[in-house]
């Protein structure tokens, strides 16, 4: 089955890429008819990342964002649906939110080929087009630094206990970066009133960990943001003096990001 592209792609200057693919909303239609209404509100969402981000733009960063939802296909997981934490995940294909509750109405869950289907029309465009400008990047600089952006509730019991810092930084355990970058950027974290941990609940994703090769010259890391920190959580509503300063420290990551060579140490 041929892919389809349903994602934006804004081109930069710098050797810096962020890539949010759980900011989607769309659903096609057919799809949306077998869900259930509490699937169709998409409350898994990483709600207004791209907004958040928007920023990054103007300081020269390239930009790919997912049209579709996370409910279509995860984009942040293996094609073979590999599990990727041991705790509870949620996965490829999604058919339980977060809370653990049924995206679908009885009996029209996608069996295998219809599963195997999405992959090809709207996982595969996007790491197509992802690889692509990372090769295209790292031509041109001789490096790149691929930032993975997500959001979360700030409590989601069935992934994990307690409350999520508000800024959780995954560098899958320290190889999916330079050292010295992840060091840099942490430090940035740890120094502002925002609570922060390094490879704690969420080390990164299928993104993070494929992608990330820093010895090929690839270097990623995922930021997962508690949404409390920009946002109102219920309902889902943008805040904007809590997003703006928020907005101020990931400036401040940005320029890093975009700064940062391999030979500095």
């Amino acid at each position: 089955m041929p892919g389809e592209d349903h994602n934006q792609l804004h081109r930069g200057s710098a050797p810096l890429l962020v890539s949010v693919p759980h900011a989607g909303l769309t659903l096609p239609s057919a799809l949306a008819e077998r869900m259930t209404a509490n699937g169709r509100s998409l409350p898994d969402t990483d709600w207004y990342v791209d907004r958040l981000y928007a920023f990054a733009k103007d300081l020269g960063a390239s930009m790919l964002t997912a049209g579709h939802s996370r409910y279509v296909v995860d984009l942040n997981r293996p094609p073979d649906d590999a599990p990727l934490y041991a705790a509870a995940t949620t996965g490829l294909i999604p058919t339980l939110t977060f809370a653990g509750e049924a995206i679908y109405r009885d009996g029209l869950e996608p069996d295998a080929a219809e599963r195997s289907g999405r992959v090809a029309r709207y996982w595969a465009p996007y790491h197509e087009k992802l690889a692509t400008e990372l090769n295209a990047i790292r031509e041109r600089h001789g490096h790149v630094v691929l930032l993975d952006a997500h959001s979360i509730a700030g409590e989601v019991p069935r992934l994990f206990e307690g409350e999520l810092p508000a800024l959780n930084l995954g560098s899958d355990n320290g190889v999916s970066a330079d050292p010295g970058l992840i060091d840099a950027v942490f430090d940035l974290l740890a120094e502002t009133d925002y609570s922060s941990v390094r490879d704690g609940r969420f080390r990164g994703g299928y993104i993070t960990r494929h992608y990330g090769r820093p010895t090929s010259g690839m270097h990623a890391l995922q930021l997962e943001i508690s949404q409390r920190s920009y946002m109102c959580e219920r309902p889902a509503e943008w805040d904007g003096a809590r997003a703006e300063r928020l907005q101020s420290i990931l400036e401040d990551l940005v320029s890093l990001l975009i700064r940062w060579r391999p030979d500095a140490q």
